[in-house]
């Protein structure tokens, strides 16, 4: 694509006016840029920032109007200043000011480092309290409670489950919850406090396709329903949205955005527009001559009948000619016209071919000092020629709906009305829905003109005798056949992208409360390559209905009844 908008950019140079090159030169420009913009994200996502700069500075060079292009080069330019700024030394780091340092010290969600990490087998009846605190024993972590928290007695049986699935099994049984407060320590409660001590997180959620701030509303709208999100702010001009929530609520949120935040389909629209007329016109006959003159004879000529003699004058009459004719006048008329539309899901795209004629619409007689002689009129114009107003809706399955007003006007004549000549406007206009396949041709006729004309001139009787009336008079025939055909091609270039990991069903908790559950990926200890603890010792010797969880492998014995 480089080489062939090099090339178009110099024969439009060599021919600045000729639309052929010009019109080649823009498209090659448009669609290197994209190619090199495209070729950008992949590298950055690889992480190769500087080529990916390179790639970017070198599509806003062949297409300055690529403000995508701009826009990405000063966004990895970003990226690799903080990259380097992270490389940097102490001192200049020291140079940034303190709520900057304090800005980038910030921390993400807390998450637990459990030591050691090894599954947990447990069986016991006993308060909740003495649960948290010996699965907490088990994992290495520190348990803290609520103040107004009152255990409650339970019994829990846990077989081979990591240290979160079995927090969150206590937390069930008990009807508590727990959030983590550092890396090694938990704070539990009961569950009616969750709302108010529960861990909150921020994230702001920068939309790269919805820009408009109805787009943004209709995202925030479904979060909002969906997770039961109330703190939430958009910014229409950054095109984002900023939340704040729950970890499983942003995480939810997260999931949502990158569904509803695709490119928007598009479709171009290939447009044939014919207008076929034939005009037909038979001439058959003789014209007849309808007069003739009769006066004195004062001498002899050629086609002079002499007609009587009376008192030595004689009177004549010119023998007038006739022509007979045989004429046939056929002829076909064909105009083309092919625009292509280019246009956005959902989105209005217009075409106007012609000119705009003005309309006077009304006029007034303004007060200007005491004299209302002058007459102020007011015109509109209209759009006269090939007016096309397209809808597309692209559909998941490759077919579009296109919802069409599809129009031929011209000026047939002017008509006088109010002492202002109004221009007379011929129209053949057709709207309708059709839903078609990708490529697939679809015509739309129908708008036809037909007329005939017959007239017949000659001598009356003799002229309407079959066969001899060629003689005696004259036949015309006019014939005038126009008609409108529009060929729609719809060619999409860009169709939603529905992935299974959208298709994909996830669980989210109960009606009340929100939770997710994470894919658990178990990280063995050094030197441990099943993952698995050792034998345990009893867990809390002053409960004697604690009992130690047995190695891998083996059966835990039935209690006696």
């Amino acid at each position: 694509m480089d080489a062939a908008f090099e090339g178009f950019k110099e024969a439009s140079a060599l021919k600045p006016r000729d639309p052929k090159y010009l019109s080649a030169y823009l498209r090659a420009r448009t669609t290197a840029a994209i190619e090199h913009v495209q070729n950008g994200k992949k590298l950055r996502e690889s992480l190769k920032l500087d080529e990916a700069l390179v790639e970017f500075l070198r599509a806003a060079e062949i297409d300055a109007t690529n403000y995508v292009a701009a826009e990405e080069a000063r966004r990895t330019a970003l990226m690799i200043k903080l990259r380097a700024a992270e490389s940097a030394p102490a001192a200049d780091a020291a140079r940034e000011s303190n709520l900057e340092k304090r800005a980038e010290e910030i921390e993400g969600p807390l998450e637990l480092a459990p030591n050691p990490n090894a599954p947990i087998s447990l069986r016991m009846t006993t308060t909740a309290d003495n649960v948290y605190k010996t699965i907490g024993k088990l994992g290495g972590i520190n348990v803290l409670f609520d103040l107004d928290y009152r255990a409650q007695r339970i019994t829990i049986e846990l077989n081979e489950v990591s240290l979160e699935e079995a927090l969150k099994m206590v937390a069930m049984e008990s009807k508590t919850f727990w959030r983590p407060i550092s890396s090694t320590a938990i704070f539990v409660a009961s569950d009616g406090k969750r709302k108010d001590m529960e861990t909150n997180l921020m994230k702001t959620f920068y939309l790269q396709n919805s820009s408009s701030p109805a787009e943004l509303q209709e995202v925030v709208g479904t979060l909002k329903g969906m997770l039961d999100i109330n703190r939430i702010q958009t910014n229409p001009s950054r095109s984002s949205i900023t939340m704040r929530g729950t970890q499983d609520q942003l995480v939810l949120a997260e999931k949502l955005i990158s569904g509803f935040d695709k490119p928007k389909s598009e479709v171009v629209i290939d447009i044939a527009v014919m207008q076929v007329s034939r005009h037909r016109m038979t001439t058959l006959g003789t014209t007849v001559p309808t007069s003739t003159t009769v006066g004195p004879l004062t001498g002899t000529g050629v086609g002079v009948l002499q007609l009587a003699g009376h008192g030595g004058m004689a009177v004549g009459t010119s023998i007038p000619s006739a022509t007979f004719t045989f004429l046939l006048s056929d002829s076909d008329t064909k105009v083309l016209q092919s625009p292509e539309i280019r246009a956005l899901n959902d989105q209005k795209a217009s075409l106007r071919i012609g000119d705009r004629v003005p309309i006077a619409t009304g006029s007034f007689s303004p007060a200007i000092g005491g004299n209302s002689s002058a007459v102020n009129t007011q015109f509109q114009y209209l759009d006269v020629g090939v007016n096309i107003d397209i809808t597309p809706h692209i559909h998941s399955d490759r077919e579009v709906t296109l919802k069409m007003a599809l129009e031929i006007s011209s000026v047939t004549g002017n008509e006088n009305i109010g002492g202002i000549q109004q221009p007379v406007i011929g129209q053949r206009r057709i709207e309708h829905e059709t839903r078609l396949k990708d490529g697939e041709v679809n015509l739309v006729g129908g708008i036809l003109e037909d007329t005939e004309t017959r007239s017949l001139s000659g001598y009356p009787w003799l002229a309407k005798i079959p066969l001899l009336k060629y003689l005696f008079g004259q036949e015309d025939k006019d014939h005038q056949q126009s008609e409108i055909v529009f060929a729609i091609i719809p060619h999409i270039v860009r169709a939603d992208v529905i992935s299974d990991e959208n298709l994909r069903v996830v669980d989210v908790g109960t009606g009340a409360n929100l939770g997710l559950r994470y894919k658990d990926v178990k990280k063995a200890l050094p030197g441990d390559n099943t993952g698995a603890s050792e034998t345990s010792k009893p867990l809390n010797p002053g409960n004697p209905e604690a009992v130690a969880a047995p190695p891998r492998g083996e059966r835990t014995p039935a209690p006696k009844q």
